[in-house]
Formats: structure tokens, C-alpha cells, sequence
């Protein structure tokens, strides 16, 4: 499957393609192989750059979803936190009817394999505080500040 390698506000972005659907939206510290961009592979990526400049609150390319059952239904009730809000891992855990498994939430959301169009940065402790990000939490601080209006000025990487 090509993977294709893009800058961004937030560091270098590894879209992964397979005809028009994408499966892989990563953050990477560098290149590991040739970059192959695809047309849906630009697709994204626009959206994403548009995402990143806060001209975009959705994004509208198909997916392919690689997980369990659990992480799947975990990455749709994600996907269901609005633009702009929060949602904690014990409200995930409920929605899946799982309301005891907030470990196992917090471990579905850190498997997210379309890092942003799964929003799972909008997910936080029941505290309020960010708790963890794959990416990095200043990653995570950076999208939550973008989506409360506020542009990302650095790339961290």
C-alpha cells in the first residue's frame, strides 16, 4: 500500500491510501520509505490543510476502518464528539455499553489508525485534564486550541 508523506502545521503527516479510500493518517518524525502520493492521498491532505488553517470542522473522504470490533465502535462513538467540544473516556465507555472499560477505551483510542478525521484528541479524563495522545500532548493541546478558534502557529516537530 503506498504511503505518501506531507508537511504540516503540526509535523510531517503520513497519509496511507488504497484506491479511493484512506486507512493511515499518522504523525511521523521522519520518513521511513519513497513517498507516494495518490490522488486521494492529496484529497486528504487538502482537507487537512484546510482543517489545520480552521476553514474545516469535517472531513468527507472514505475510510478504511482496521480494528477490532470494540476499537471500531470505540472510533465511531469518537467520531460522534461535535467540533469544538470534549468528551471523556468513561462517556465513550458508556456509549459502547462498556461502562467499565475506560481502560480499554483509552487503549482503542491510542490504536486510531486516521489520526484527526478520528478526533480522538477531542477525548479527555473525567478531571478535565487532557490525559494522553498518541501524537504527543502538545499535539493534542494544539488541535483542542485550534478548534477553540486559536491558529497553530509552530510545527512540532
Amino acid at each position: 500500500m503506498p504511503y505518501a508523506y506531507y508537511p504540516s502545521a503540526l509535523g510531517l503527516l503520513k497519509i496511507g491510501t488504497a484506491g479511493d479510500k484512506v486507512f493511515r493518517i499518522s504523525f511521523a518524525s521522519e520518513q521511513d520509505s519513497p513517498s507516494l502520493p495518490t490522488a486521494t492521498s492529496e484529497r486528504a491532505y487538502a482537507q487537512l490543510q484546510e482543517y489545520f488553517a480552521g476553514r474545516r470542522t469535517a472531513f468527507d473522504l472514505p475510510a478504511i476502518w482496521q480494528g477490532t470490533p470494540f476499537q471500531i465502535a470505540v472510533w465511531q462513538a469518537i467520531c460522534r464528539i461535535p467540533y469544538g467540544k470534549t468528551g471523556t473516556y468513561r462517556e465513550l465507555a458508556a456509549a459502547v455499553d462498556r461502562p467499565g472499560a475506560l481502560r480499554a477505551v483509552g487503549q482503542a483510542a491510542g490504536k486510531n489508525p486516521l489520526a484527526i478525521f478520528i478526533p480522538c484528541h477531542r477525548v479527555i479524563r473525567s478531571d478535565g485534564s487532557l490525559g494522553g495522545y498518541a501524537f504527543g500532548i502538545e499535539r493534542k493541546r494544539a488541535l483542542l486550541r485550534l478548534e477553540h478558534g486559536q491558529p497553530i502557529l509552530t510545527n512540532l516537530d
